[in-house]
């Protein structure tokens, strides 16, 4: 049989209490040799906060979801399907599909401390914002657009009676 990895549904943010009931139910069901690993894959993320500042943490990639490296036969399968806080294995319930090498890699990438950070923000289209740093430092404006991808926001400022578009970073501006 296959070491395969499979993805669990599990109730929203009981993640990490999953992978420890599944570690303790594999060690008293004798079950090392069923069950190899257990990931909850997991990313950084910038957040930036009021005045510019940013703040890192860890967030769950899929909320919700436990992946899991086993052999799937009926003593197995039964044990991680009825683990507390598991709600089924994504897939028929007959028979749960394995992940290929590609879903898993592109999932596990995301999980790469290498890997391109993301940074999320409160800003929103519509928000009046002061410019913080910067040459338009002390300027208000109104955000119309919102780049994640790359740490930008669009902001039409009033320069001389006219509106110009002026694209700043997360840490140029903060929310009035």
């Amino acid at each position: 049989m296959a070491k395969k990895w499979y993805v669990l549904h599990t109730y929203s943010g009981y993640e990490n209490k999953v992978k420890q009931n599944l570690e303790t139910r594999i060690e008293t069901m004798g079950l090392e040799n069923n069950v190899f690993d257990i990931q909850i894959p997991m990313e950084t993320v910038t957040e930036i906060r009021d005045g510019g500042r940013r703040v890192e943490s860890d967030k769950k990639v899929f909320p919700g979801y436990v992946l899991v490296r086993m052999e799937l036969d009926d003593r197995s399968w039964a044990a991680v399907r009825n683990t507390p806080g598991v709600t089924g294995f994504v897939g028929s319930q007959a028979s749960p599909a394995p992940l290929t090498r590609e879903e898993y890699n592109k999932i596990m990438k995301r999980t790469d401390r290498k890997a391109a950070r993301k940074t999320s923000t409160d800003l929103e289209v519509g928000q009046t914002i002061k410019v913080v740093s910067g040459p338009l430092a002390e300027f208000d404006g109104v955000v119309s657009e919102v780049s994640p991808e790359t740490n930008k926001v669009k902001v039409m400022v009033s320069i001389f009676g006219r509106e110009t578009p002026v694209e700043l970073s997360f840490d140029q501006v903060a929310r009035i």
